[in-house]
């Protein structure tokens, strides 16, 4: 009977302990922030017409090894997207853009983040889709 107590407070440990560990994603007060450019090419997609900013383009997450996307935000009047209240982690962000390899098909183009610190702010290099 003595042991009882004490095998119920090593449960109790060991349940709490393992749902206080932080996996990525939001909840956290770190943020990633980045700019997506555009690249706007003929029909052909052999000559390049224009470069620019991306207005209210589609910027995706991925949390960790998850599969499918995490959030979706847009980009802003400069191109910048943001993704804010995030826990320490491997984050993967990405855009699609065409694919002049594969006319009419979509490729990803990807960035990777390791998040260290609770309060870390990340800029990346822009992203470069293809319209």
């Amino acid at each position: 009977m003595k042991f009882k107590p004490f095998f119920a407070l090593l449960v109790a440990c060991l349940t709490f302990s393992a749902a206080c560990k932080k996996e990525p994603g939001p909840g956290g007060q770190a943020s990633i922030t980045g700019k997506l450019k555009v690249q706007a090419y003929n029909g052909t997609c052999t000559v390049l017409q224009s470069e620019y900013y991306g207005i209210d383009e589609d910027v995706f997450i991925i949390y960790g090894d998850t599969p499918g996307q995490g959030e979706r935000v847009r980009t802003g009047p400069d191109g910048t997207y943001y993704f804010p209240y995030l826990q320490k982690g491997k984050y993967t962000i990405y855009a699609l853009s065409e694919n002049c390899a594969a006319p009419g098909e979509l490729e990803a183009i990807k960035a990777e983040v390791t998040i260290t610190e609770r309060k870390q702010a990340t800029t990346l290099e822009d992203i470069v889709v293809i319209r």
